[in-house]
């Protein structure tokens, strides 16, 4: 599905699902999801429509200091497999997937008992360019987002936790319709066009310096948004 770029208030998509996962560590090919949560929103009336989360089995979670769910509890009995089949209702209704770290969040998806995803994402870290008003970083972090936009924060790495503060923040959003429309525009790795002395310049507009690129600053970009630099980038066709 795509989205045409002219026409924001009639190109965005109309219902998202809002997904976040834990897991017990951070490569999908050695590692597994302990849980999944997700959130079935309405852009237009800026309401929740369901709310779903849920454990999958797994015998061991290296990460258990972090999200503190313990192999043990993931192995009580309880109907995860409906819970599954109930997260693909989800994602048939679904216009666009929304994560915040969508290059972490899609890989786990199509692996063991998660379904495999071919809609589009939205990433609400890399892809949607926040007000400049709310004096975010230009990736912030989940915690500064919902904090700009006044959601408490009460607790962290839980993954049904994490998708409320962006339902949160996108209840907030009076141009969400817009920040939606920009955010899935077609986008190109760029590498910024900076000397040493200018390096602040692309770390300030959002570029990762050695990743994916070894030696370059570089960030995914619309047409529209390379417009909007004050230096110059050039296309990265291939990564060795």
């Amino acid at each position: 599905m795509s989205f045409a770029r002219d026409d924001p208030s009639t190109s965005f998509p109309k219902m998202l699902l809002i997904i976040d996962t834990e897991t017990t560590g951070l490569d999908p090919q050695t590692d597994e999801c302990i849980e999944v949560g997700a959130i079935l929103f309405h852009v237009l009336s800026r309401s929740v429509i369901a709310q779903h989360s849920f454990l999958l089995p797994v015998a061991s979670n290296s990460a258990e200091p972090i999200n503190r769910i313990s192999a043990e509890v993931s192995r009580l009995e309880q109907p995860w497999q409906q819970a599954v089949l109930y997260f693909q209702n989800l994602i048939d209704v679904a216009d666009v997937l929304v994560a915040h770290n969508t290059n972490f969040d899609r890989e786990w998806f199509g692996k063991g008992p998660l379904p495999a995803i071919s809609k589009p994402w939205l990433c609400t870290m890399n892809d949607i360019r926040w007000p400049s008003e709310r004096q975010l970083r230009a990736r912030p972090s989940v915690r500064d987002l919902a904090l700009a936009y006044e959601v408490p924060v009460w607790n962290a790495h839980r993954a049904l936790t994490d998708c409320l503060y962006i339902a949160e923040v996108f209840r907030r959003c009076d141009d969400l319709e817009v920040l939606l429309a920009h955010g899935l525009e077609p986008r190109k790795l760029m590498r910024a066009q900076v000397s040493f002395e200018q390096r602040y310049l692309a770390k300030k507009a959002g570029f990762t310096w050695n990743e994916p690129v070894r030696g370059a600053w570089t960030r995914r970009l619309s047409e529209r948004e390379e417009l909007l630099l004050d230096f110059a980038v050039t296309p990265i066709e291939s990564i060795d």
